[in-house]
């Protein structure tokens, strides 16, 4: 299980690198973002525009989809959700 958790927390580094760089995300540091941060709303103040970038960021880092918007809703909760996603939906297709 130490595996895990430690290929999360790269994931979790490296999302949040993007998220600031590719969604220019002024004023905030990838380490200012806690990992269980609401996303959207009151907590880091994404948009539905950010939504579907976030969207374009998983498909082209990590060759993966997004079927629906319920899908989505719940994946982009926070960074670690995203996260798990990407972790366990990564190792079916590796």
């Amino acid at each position: 299980m130490a595996d895990r958790e430690q290929e999360l927390r790269e994931i979790r580094k490296s999302l949040k690198e993007m998220l600031v760089r590719d969604l220019s995300l002024e004023d905030i540091n990838p380490e200012d973002i806690k990992d269980d941060e609401v996303l959207f709303g009151d907590g880091l103040g994404l948009d539905s525009l950010d939504a579907v970038e976030i969207v374009v960021l998983l498909q082209r880092n990590f060759g993966l989809e997004v079927k629906t918007m319920d899908q989505g809703r719940e994946i982009f909760y926070s960074i670690d959700t995203i996260a798990n996603f990407i972790y366990e939906n990564r190792k079916k297709d590796a």
